[in-house]
């Protein structure tokens, strides 16, 4: 069992659902204050800076914790690391090995009572409420015997377990504070936090909509029978992670995407610190065994509607006949 630093599964000694309805639920009330100071035009507009705030903590996110700690999709050096933990700090969406945990029982137990966020709950407890809510006991005990000895063994992700609240103090706090400051001498500090409790907001629910929007709303072009889709918007808002269909198929591919670029800066940015040498192996799928894939799902779809139109026949004739 790892060191309850590396869990944290009980911030402050609260429940994980506790903690989070407290630091959630604060960070919209603040969200909500500093959007009426916005409106009484108390404060200048600061939509850009949050928005540049939010994605660099994003890129954390998608690029670290989703694409590199939890499915290796790539090799990364120790500085392209760091900053990874960095960007993925400012974000402040609990620590890596936290993050990566749980997104790795997601998709081992999709849409299971051992999934985190399971769609199949409905959307608002796909989208937030299994943050705000209790675990169910199977996935309790899951995560208590889950192994992910190669997080623990990664000196970066254990540094940023064992100091996630100084370093949190420094990168999600002081450093956006400090910087709009200088930009807007004219905002006090709170002011300032508010804006950041903002950012923060925006950029979690972004987040969240992979796990409730992209699982209800878009195509299944490569998986018909799983609920993740493609959301070309929730793409757009994540930087990349929005095409998730392929993602759930082929989790391995560090585009997350057989479209390369498009609409995911998440790969752009991998691709140009492959080209400085920082990212390296990177895994793909080969472009025939997707179109394999593909055709074999329209074969399905199609023997099926066969399959039904067949039925409706026979069962119209034997009405007529009787």
């Amino acid at each position: 069992m790892p060191e309850d630093f590396l869990t944290f599964e009980r911030p402050f000694g609260l429940q994980q659902h506790v903690f989070n309805r407290i630091g959630i639920g604060g960070a919209h009330a603040l969200s909500l204050y500093y959007n009426w100071l916005w409106f009484c035009d108390e404060v200048p507009n600061t939509v850009l800076y949050e928005i540049f705030f939010g994605y660099v903590g994003g890129f954390g996110i998608t690029i670290g914790c989703h694409r590199y700690w939890t499915h290796k999709t790539f090799k990364a050096t120790l500085p392209f690391q760091i900053l990874l933990m960095i960007c993925q700090t400012i974000a402040f969406q609990h620590p890596i090995r936290k993050w990566c945990v749980d997104h790795r029982i997601h998709h081992k137990y999709t849409d299971t009572n051992k999934d985190p966020h399971n769609s199949k709950r409905g959307f608002w407890f796909s989208h937030i409420g299994w943050l705000l809510l209790p675990k169910h006991p199977d996935l309790v005990e899951e995560i208590k015997n889950f192994d992910a000895s190669d997080l623990d063994n990664n000196l970066v992700v254990r540094f940023q377990s064992k100091w996630y609240w100084p370093l949190s103090l420094v990168f999600f706090l002081m450093l956006p504070i400090i910087t709009q400051m200088l930009i807007w001498p004219e905002m006090t500090y709170f002011q300032c936090f508010a804006s950041n409790m903002r950012r923060l907001t925006m950029s979690n629910h972004f987040t969240f909509c992979v796990n409730s929007v992209a699982h209800i709303w878009g195509d299944k072009p490569y998986d018909g029978g799983i609920t993740a889709t493609q959301n070309a918007l929730v793409s757009l808002l994540t930087v990349g992670e929005g095409w998730h269909n392929y993602h759930h198929t082929f989790p391995w591919d560090y585009r997350t995407s057989e479209f390369g670029w498009r609409i995911n800066m998440s790969t752009i940015f991998i691709d140009f610190f492959a080209l400085i040498g920082w990212a390296y192996d990177l895994k793909t799928v080969s472009p025939q065994f997707i179109e394999k894939r593909v055709r074999s799902i329209q074969l399905g779809e199609k023997m099926r509607s066969f399959s039904d139109n067949e039925f409706s026949l026979q069962a119209t004739f034997e009405k007529v006949q009787s």
